[in-house]
């Protein structure tokens, strides 16, 4: 695979590959994942990362069927909104997946599928108020620090599991799950264990607290997402194999 996305992929005769093609070799990967699981690949959505691309690739893959696309910045976010309105593009699902300053809470109350980082108490308290006084209720996934790093963000299980009756009974939040944000690794199997911890804490998740929706596991990325899938991830965020290195 090129190292580069070129402008020009799409072209008869490059040897790059098109943006379609490569979302095309994701998708294969996807259901290859799942089959090694026993899974449906239908249980698992592919998230495109499109953080800093413009929305022209956005509205290519579009057109290619691909539909649900993460943005990390709420602002570039609410840009690329508004231009596939613009644009007349319909049917896209937008997923907030960077971290949330507080300050900027307002912001991911919108006509988004899925805010995928509630990483504090204080952040699911200032969303259920702006969600509240925009008249709409928030999908959102409670982050979980499951590697203990100190540079990711999110809940600690140890922190999460005191916090939940409290996060449930946020009106204008819907919890749907967990999203955790793996190290880095060399190799994809390292991120193994913690895809797994991840996978259990949801199933103590549902077992103590059943009257929550735990339907969704955001985890894994371009370099594990394979891994991720095999470990139970209902929802993966792809960037660099779709749109090529940054």
């Amino acid at each position: 695979m090129a190292e580069e996305f070129s402008p020009h992929a799409t072209n008869p005769g490059d040897d790059e590959p098109s943006l379609a093609e490569r979302l095309a070799l994701v998708q294969a990967r996807i259901a290859q994942a799942a089959a090694r699981a026993g899974r449906n690949p239908a249980e698992i959505t592919l998230v495109a990362v499109s953080k800093t691309k413009p929305f022209g690739m956005i509205a290519e893959l579009a057109a290619a069927g691909q539909m649900d696309f993460g943005e990390n910045r709420l602002d570039e976010l609410w840009q690329k909104v508004d231009e596939a309105q613009r644009q007349d593009v319909t049917g896209i699902r937008w997923h907030a997946i960077g971290t949330i300053q507080s300050r900027k809470s307002k912001l991911a109350v919108g006509p988004f599928a899925l805010v995928h980082s509630v990483d504090t108490r204080k952040l699911a308290e200032r969303l259920n108020r702006d969600a509240e006084a925009a008249g709409q209720r928030v999908a959102a996934l409670l982050e979980i620090n499951v590697s203990g790093e100190e540079s990711k963000h999110g809940f600690t299980p140890q922190q999460l599991l005191p916090e939940v009756p409290g996060l449930l009974a946020l009106p204008g939040l819907h919890i749907q799950g967990l999203m955790t944000m793996a190290p880095l690794e060399s190799e994809p199997e390292a991120t193994r264990p913690v895809f797994r911890r991840l996978r259990l804490l949801l199933d103590e998740l549902r077992a103590r607290f059943p009257q929550g929706d735990w339907r969704h596991l955001s985890m894994g990325m371009t370099n594990d997402f394979e891994v991720a899938i095999e470990e139970g991830a209902t929802l993966v965020r792809v960037g660099t194999a779709i749109f090529g290195k940054r």
